[in-house]
């Protein structure tokens, strides 16, 4: 029996991701998969590099030992009915977390320094002086404190914005004022004026923020979600910016995607789009991982950044 590797994913070069592991581990047989299945014999698949498979892509593979997700985020993985019972990792590459921490802080300076007001002064032709405001007197409040918002919250710390954080558990960061619980979630939101979802996407999580925890932030507040759509009630955001109660919002990712071109999100323009980027795996910085994971597995050792699919992270 050889030992396999099937890639699947429809939004990532798959030429890329396979030289890049195959740099790492040279003797591996690789294939690129299609929704129809992976063009090598099922039972010698081992392992499966994936972003969101289509349902029953598992199946055939009756000996996998390892499934190697393309992202930091893996709800699309674990609310499957064929997930296998092997170990399920994510990738943690520092990379990753500088490009979203750059995407971040980008749309924080953005709400900021009145960028939004500039762009639609620039469209009337108008100018137009606002005298900025000092970042000590604009509240940031980061919502989910993992690897990625933690790595995002000290950033935006780095640029003097004074910085809370909120996660469903205890975190303890350096310099950034910690709350936990839905109980503290009040307390957190009201002394927000610009707020970023990082949060991952659970069944807890879901819509957890809705119509009465945007009410919560104070008039006029700001919205980043950098997360997953549906963390957030989509109509009870719009709702929110259309009454002025949150003035703008910055939204790289939404409750159906792509954005439906009926949604009214198109037309607001205090309101920037971007279609799921702010942060993505390489093959070149995650290759590495995901070769020393395969090692792992073939010397009987745990794996590394592994997913617990009862938590959904």
């Amino acid at each position: 029996m050889r030992e396999s590797l099937v890639f699947y994913s429809p939004a990532d070069v798959a030429a890329d991701w396979l030289a890049a592991i195959g740099e790492h581990l040279p003797g591996l047989d690789m294939h690129i998969a299609t929704r129809e299945g992976a063009p090598c014999p099922a039972e010698d698949v081992h392992y499966a590099v994936v972003w969101k498979p289509p349902q029953d892509f598992f199946k055939p593979f009756t000996n996998l030992k390892l499934v190697v997700n393309l992202g930091a985020g893996v709800d699309a993985l674990v609310s499957r009915t064929d997930l296998p019972d092997v170990p399920i990792t994510r990738l943690s590459d520092p990379e990753m977390s500088k490009m979203m921490a750059g995407f971040v802080l980008m749309c924080v300076l953005r709400h900021a320094r009145d960028i939004v007001a500039f762009e639609r002064i620039q469209k009337e032709g108008r100018w137009r002086y606002i005298h900025p405001t000092t970042p000590d007197r604009i509240r940031v409040g980061v919502m989910g404190l993992g690897e990625l918002g933690a790595t995002a919250a000290h950033e935006i710390a780095r640029f003097g914005y004074p910085v809370k954080g909120w996660s469903r558990t205890p975190k303890a960061l350096p310099g950034i004022e910690c709350y936990h619980g839905l109980e503290a979630l009040p307390q957190f939101l009201a002394q927000t004026d610009i707020l970023v979802v990082m949060l991952p996407l659970t069944p807890q999580t879901r819509h957890i923020v809705n119509a009465e925890r945007l009410a919560m932030l104070p008039k006029g507040a700001k919205f980043i979600n950098v997360a997953r759509g549906p963390i957030v009630d989509e109509p009870a955001l719009v709702a929110a910016l259309q009454s002025g109660h949150i003035s703008e919002a910055s939204l790289d990712v939404f409750e159906e995607e792509p954005l439906p071109e009926a949604s009214p999100l198109w037309g607001m323009d205090n309101v920037l789009i971007t279609p799921h980027l702010a942060s993505i795996a390489l093959p070149r910085s995650a290759a590495a991982q995901i070769a020393e994971n395969i090692r792992r597995i073939r010397a009987g050792q745990p794996v590394l950044n592994r997913v617990d699919p009862s938590r959904g992270y």
